[in-house]
């Protein structure tokens, strides 16, 4: 037998062992690659990462480490001591300069040389994450192999993650853009279509929310031929929730009104469905006006809204009769009705606090300086009162009044 030379056998078993480990890392990427294409979980990723760096590359000491907004947090970690979060983010600091693949183990900075390796992970220019190698005995024939296999790998399942979270942020607001759509076309459902501007009473009403959906509702509800209510209301919070909130005032008001014109048991009542959707969470101010054409009497609830402002015979009143908010308190204490004999020409100025208070401009109105700026402008037609009404408060106070909702609902009687 022919007697083979033994630097061939070791060129041939090296050259085995470097197939075979192409072999594994094909493997290891294929299985990670199958992995997200399952969409699975981001632990589930971080875990098979591990074993290939454990097991298969035999390293001993492994720190993965993902940007997050303007930090890093530590997504996976196995050997060595532990350091807490502290220590981690002044590592970080103290590798703000690294750019690319760096030995570490003769580093000055005792934070830095307990690693052997620093590998940064980009993409698009952008840097992602990074991962600190120690306790990593390989031939160094093979080190730098090694290490662009573990930036690869590492790069594929974080730039995977972050499209994950694009992703899903994409969705959210897609979700949360058809949410939005949905509560303004609820919001307009309630605004009533039409006012009424002839007969024995003249409306009119300016509704202008702070963002697409406010947390304001006002309703004119005509009951039979010869009584109308109207209702003006401010739900806390805005948004979705608020929108959604009157929504269910507005139902549960208009079927209450239907069956029962005592306003002390509607009022009542709207308080148990607002508690029982809330969980006394959220709150509504809210005034009720319930006013008979023949014999001219108004009957009024004001649940802690703003006292709308009656002028009639040149008097100014406020409407303050009631009881507290809705929605705060299981029961309601003791209700006030008022009672008013309204005479021709008598004005119903209602309104939410957004007319009158600023707070991102600092501008707050005062109860005269509104009935001044009403009184000015009482002569006008209930639109053009309403209009008049918050462009003058508007340039008196050099303010756009643009911090709240503002709705306006004017009620003159023929």
């Amino acid at each position: 037998m022919a007697h083979i030379p033994t630097p061939v056998i070791n060129e041939e078993s090296e050259l085995i062992q470097l197939l075979l480990k192409r072999q594994a890392e094909l493997n290891s990427l294929l299985e990670i690659t199958q992995a997200i294409n399952k969409n699975s979980s981001s632990s589930i990723l971080f875990e098979m990462l591990e074993v290939i760096l454990n097991v298969h590359l035999k390293i001993g000491k492994v720190r993965l480490l993902i940007r997050e907004s303007e930090h890093f947090y530590c997504a996976a970690r196995f050997g060595g001591e532990f350091e807490n979060a502290k220590t981690l983010q002044q590592t970080c600091q103290a590798l703000s300069d690294y750019k690319n693949i760096t030995f570490l183990k003769s580093n000055p900075n005792v934070l830095l040389n307990k690693y052997e390796y620093f590998v940064p992970v980009f993409h698009k220019d952008e840097f992602l994450a990074f991962v600190l190698i120690g306790d990593f005995y390989t031939g160094h024939e093979l080190i730098d192999n090694d290490l662009n296999f573990i930036q690869t790998l590492i790069n594929v399942i974080v730039v995977a993650l972050e499209n994950k979270k694009l992703f899903q942020e994409r969705v959210d607001r897609e979700r949360q853009q058809r949410d939005m759509e949905l509560a303004v076309e609820v919001q307009g459902m309630l605004i009533p279509r039409s006012l009424p501007k002839t007969g024995s009473v003249e409306v009119g009403a300016t509704y202008l929310p702070n963002q697409n959906i406010g947390g304001d509702y006002f309703d004119f509800i005509k009951l039979g031929p010869d009584e109308f209510l109207w209702c003006i209301a401010d739900a806390s919070g805005k948004g979705v929730s608020a929108a959604l909130l009157m929504a269910n005032l507005q139902a549960s008001l208009r079927a209450w009104t239907s069956v029962e014109s005592d306003l002390v048991k509607v009022i009542e009542r709207l308080n148990e469905i607002v508690v029982s959707n809330t969980n006394g969470e959220r709150f509504i101010t809210l005034f009720l006006g319930l006013y008979n054409e023949k014999t001219r009497l108004l009957k009024y609830v004001n649940a802690g809204h703003n006292p709308p402002i009656l002028i009639a015979d040149n008097k100014v009143k406020f409407l303050k009769d009631g009881t507290t908010i809705i929605g705060a308190f299981d029961k309601l204490p003791s209700v006030r009705v008022g009672s008013e004999i309204l005479s021709s020409g008598s004005l119903i100025f209602n309104y939410t606090d957004g007319l009158v208070e600023s707070p991102n401009e600092e501008v707050y109105i005062s109860d005269d300086e509104l009935v001044e700026h009403l009184m000015n402008s009482s002569h006008l037609t209930v639109d053009d009162l309403n209009e008049a009404i918050l462009r003058n408060i508007q340039l008196a106070n050099h303010a756009r009044m643009n911090s709240d909702d503002i709705t306006i609902l004017s009620i003159r009687i023929l």
